[in-house]
C-alpha cells in the first residue's frame, strides 16, 4: 500500500512538472483559445479553470494548463515572461509560472504527511497571533481587489481604444478599396501622369 502511494505521489509531481499555471485571463477566454494559444509551445493535454468566485465578474481568471512534456511547461513560462502575449477577447497580457502542488485540489496526500486542523480557542496563546493573521490577511485582499478593480478599469479604456483605432483603420482600408474600384485612382494617374501598379 506504501509503495502505491509512493508511486501515485511521484504520478502526480510529474503532472506538476508538466502543468503552468496562466494568470491574468479574461472572462472570455475559452479553453480552445487558450488550447489554439498554447499549443505553438507544445501540446497542450488539459486545461483547467480557477475561476475568482470573490471578485466582480469581470475580473480575471486563471488556468493550470497540462501539456505533454515538462520542457514545453518551461517553454511556455519563459516565452510569455520575456514578451507581452495578448489572447484573443482581452486586451491584457497573460502571465505565467511553473505550477505548484498546492494549485491542484486533486492532489493526492504526500506518503507519510500528517495535517492536523483545529479550532482555537480564546485563552489558546496562538490564538492573538492568529486573529492579527486573519485581519491582515482581509487587510491585504481588501487592498488587492481595489488595485484591480484600478487595473480593469484602465484594460476597459485600453480596451475601447484599441476597438476605435480597429474601426477606424477598417474604414480606411474600405475608403481605399472603393477608390480603387471606381476608377479614381487610375484617373488621379493619368491626370498627373503618375505609374502604378495594379497589384494590390
Amino acid at each position: 500500500m506504501g509503495s502505491q502511494a509512493e508511486a501515485d505521489y511521484a504520478a502526480f509531481e510529474e503532472k506538476v512538472r508538466r502543468t503552468v499555471y496562466i494568470d491574468n485571463l479574461s472572462p472570455q477566454v475559452t479553453e480552445s483559445v487558450v488550447r489554439t494559444a498554447l499549443d505553438q509551445f507544445g501540446t497542450v493535454k488539459h486545461v483547467h479553470f480557477i475561476p475568482n468566485y470573490l471578485g466582480p465578474r469581470n475580473l480575471s481568471q486563471c488556468a493550470l494548463v497540462e501539456v505533454e512534456k515538462a520542457d514545453e511547461a518551461k517553454s511556455i513560462v519563459i516565452q510569455l515572461s520575456e514578451h507581452p502575449f495578448m489572447m484573443s477577447g482581452m486586451p491584457r497580457p497573460v502571465r505565467a509560472r511553473a505550477a505548484e502542488v498546492e494549485m491542484f485540489d486533486d492532489r493526492p496526500v504526500k506518503p507519510g504527511r500528517r495535517i492536523y486542523c483545529r479550532w482555537l480557542d480564546e485563552s489558546d496563546p496562538d490564538f492573538e497571533v492568529a486573529n492579527k493573521l486573519k485581519l491582515t490577511a482581509k487587510r491585504h485582499a481588501a487592498e488587492a481587489s481595489f488595485l484591480l478593480s484600478k487595473q480593469l478599469e484602465e484594460e476597459e479604456k485600453l480596451a475601447k481604444q484599441q476597438a476605435q483605432a480597429l474601426e477606424a483603420n477598417r474604414k480606411k482600408y474600405e475608403t481605399i478599396d472603393n477608390i480603387m474600384a471606381d476608377g479614381a485612382v487610375s484617373r488621379l494617374a493619368r491626370h498627373y501622369n503618375i505609374r502604378i501598379s495594379n497589384d494590390r
